[in-house]
């Protein structure tokens, strides 16, 4: 979600998504790969070097910020939405590929370790 006046980017992950609540296409790999560093994927539609593509990858030069809020579901055990949990500033170093986009933030903060456990790679 993107904030032109705030010159920053909100992105909303949920790290679990089951069938009924995601198509197999919007399933993006989300995952913590350690403390502060973290792999996101655009959606499908962004190509690197599309103008959401290129305000990813140059939001430090042009004065923006990447702000990254995850959760675990998108439900609650007593179904209502989850919580978001801001996870802080972001920094782009670097992606992978195209349509989507893989791409490697470098968090200001450190995750807690929980989250960090469940949202790891070998976690899924």
């Amino acid at each position: 979600m993107e904030s032109k006046e705030n010159h920053a980017d909100a992105l909303l992950i949920t790290l679990e998504k089951n069938d009924r609540d995601f198509a197999a296409t919007v399933r993006y790999r989300d995952y913590a790969i350690n403390s502060t560093l973290f792999h996101w994927e655009s959606q499908n539609s962004t190509s690197e070097n599309s103008p959401t593509g290129l305000r990813y990858r140059e939001h430090v030069a042009r004065g923006s910020h990447i702000l990254l809020f995850a959760r675990r579901y998108k439900e609650t055990d007593i179904g209502a939405a989850a919580p978001w949990m801001f996870l802080g500033p972001a920094r782009y170093t670097g992606h992978r590929g195209s349509r989507p986009m893989a791409i490697t933030w470098e968090l200001e903060h450190e995750m807690p370790a929980d989250l960090v456990a469940y949202a790891a790679a070998d976690a899924e």
